[in-house]
């Protein structure tokens, strides 16, 4: 049996035709009367990550930085120098809400702890800028419905950074296997992590030190005991700021296997789960979890595990998307169609990279080299968005959809695996004010929670 390998994956028309179409090759921003104005709320590693990406495939000045840690604030503001074209150091400041009325910006990107999004979201779109917000876009629904709204009341495009969407290899593997029928009727995907990436230790209470506002980087959250800087990674293994490796992992396959197969609002969500291994540490998040997000003639199984093997070891994070004719699996490094029929051909794609393009990426602290074309991609297809007033491959209702579901599977979980079925009309749990309670997470004072009809 043949097997058709893609590993020269630029020769392919297919990905060039890809490529040109989100404008890599030769659009550019020079009859616009100087470059877009750029600020970064939150300049952790993610967040610097895909202002970079932003700054190498646009003419963009970076005008300002926001953080409440004032170390990384300052290292933040000496890199952006090194590598934007006018070699500035953007104003630096620690409330984002100044920053916004100091600077009339074009583009806010947004890369702060998950709960801080819909309000710094919401903020920015009302200032007039158009946002790039990290996945997921919401630690409860009624914040999802809420950043929708004021995206669609400004009129602002909202990309979301579910930039598998724009990942080569995948896109390729829709056009070809999905697109094409070669599944045959589809009916079932199912979507995993088995990453031992949850965070477990039990670090003492300690001083707050003087570089960091821990006070404003809590802010609507409830008030934990300071154990230690909580955003390098820490803060990820607490409910109070998240929605642990469901919100964070699953809203990204998810999201791709609703792209791939067109697929709206699940009609009924389901999971158990809870921490079944690892309990000596401090983290509240599951160690394990199951969630069955059911559509018309169609299931999606989530499945993650904090600990032992992956049930694949070469698809430990990823997506499988069942047919009656075969299968295609896929994750940020790779993708294969499996047919059912042994006399077909299977076929490899594998991920793309720019290394020769873009030299500066290899010397790039924690850059994930196999998500840097997406996400220039999925910065050109942002911007493009904005110049043709379209609406971008990752529009935040697509982004809340997929974080929404993700939030409701762990409601699910915690009132002991019920199914919810909830209506975005209503903004409601159908037949369960118990669940709907659950929609709007309290807000810490002073801060108030944002509301649909009100932003």
């Amino acid at each position: 049996m043949n097997q058709l390998n893609r590993r020269d994956f630029l020769k392919g028309s297919s990905a060039m035709m890809t490529l040109a179409s989100f404008g890599l090759f030769g659009m550019d921003f020079k009859d616009r009367e100087g470059p877009l104005k750029v600020a970064l709320i939150g300049t952790g590693w993610y967040g610097k990550s895909d202002l970079f990406r932003l700054i190498q495939v646009a003419d963009v000045e970076v005008v300002a930085l926001c953080d409440v840690d004032k170390n990384l604030l300052t290292a933040a503001g000496e890199l952006v120098s090194q590598r934007q074209k006018s070699k500035n150091i953007p104003e630096l400041f620690e409330d984002y809400r100044e920053l916004l009325q100091k600077h009339k910006c074009d583009l806010v990107l947004i890369g702060s702890p998950d709960h801080w999004h819909a309000l710094q979201a919401i903020e920015a779109m009302k200032s007039g800028a158009h946002v790039y917000l990290q996945k997921p876009i919401s630690v409860d629904v009624i914040e999802g419905e809420a950043i929708l709204a004021a995206a669609r009341k400004y009129n602002r495009k909202c990309q979301i950074g579910t930039q598998r969407k724009s990942t080569p290899h995948l896109i390729d593997a829709k056009k070809q296997i999905i697109d094409t029928g070669k599944l045959g009727k589809i009916s079932h995907a199912e979507v995993c992590c088995y990453f031992h990436m949850r965070a477990n230790g039990n670090p003492p209470v300690e001083p707050v030190p003087d570089f960091l506002n821990y006070e404003l980087w809590t802010g609507p959250a409830p008030m934990r005991p300071y154990d230690g800087l909580p955003h390098i990674r820490w803060w990820r293994t607490f409910m109070e700021y998240g929605n642990g490796i469901t919100g964070d992992m699953c809203v990204h396959m998810l999201d791709t296997v609703r792209w791939m197969l067109k697929l709206g609002w699940p009609t009924q969500i389901t999971s158990t789960g809870g921490i079944y291994v690892q309990k000596e540490g401090k983290s509240n998040i599951s160690d394990t979890q199951t969630a069955i997000f059911e559509f018309p003639e169609l299931s999606v199984v989530w499945q993650h595990r904090t600990w032992g093997n992956p049930a694949d070891p070469e698809y430990p994070w990823a997506f499988k998307i069942y047919g009656e004719k075969g299968m295609l699996a896929g994750s940020t490094m790779q993708a294969d169609y499996i047919p059912y029929d042994s006399k077909e051909e299977k076929v490899h794609f594998d991920c793309f990279f720019e290394r020769e393009k873009y030299p500066e990426d290899l010397t790039e602290e924690r850059i994930e080299l196999n998500a840097a074309p997406a996400t220039r991609i999925h910065m050109q297809d942002w911007l493009e968005s904005i110049d043709k007033d379209t609406l971008p491959i990752a529009d935040v209702e697509d982004g809340h959809i997929s974080t929404a579901s993700c939030i409701l599977a762990n409601i699910s979980m915690d009132l002991g695996g019920r199914p919810l079925r909830y209506d975005p009309k209503t903004m409601t749990v159908i037949g369960d004010p118990e669940a709907t309670a659950k929609l709007r997470r309290p807000y810490r004072a002073p801060y108030v929670h944002p509301e649909p009809k009100n932003v």
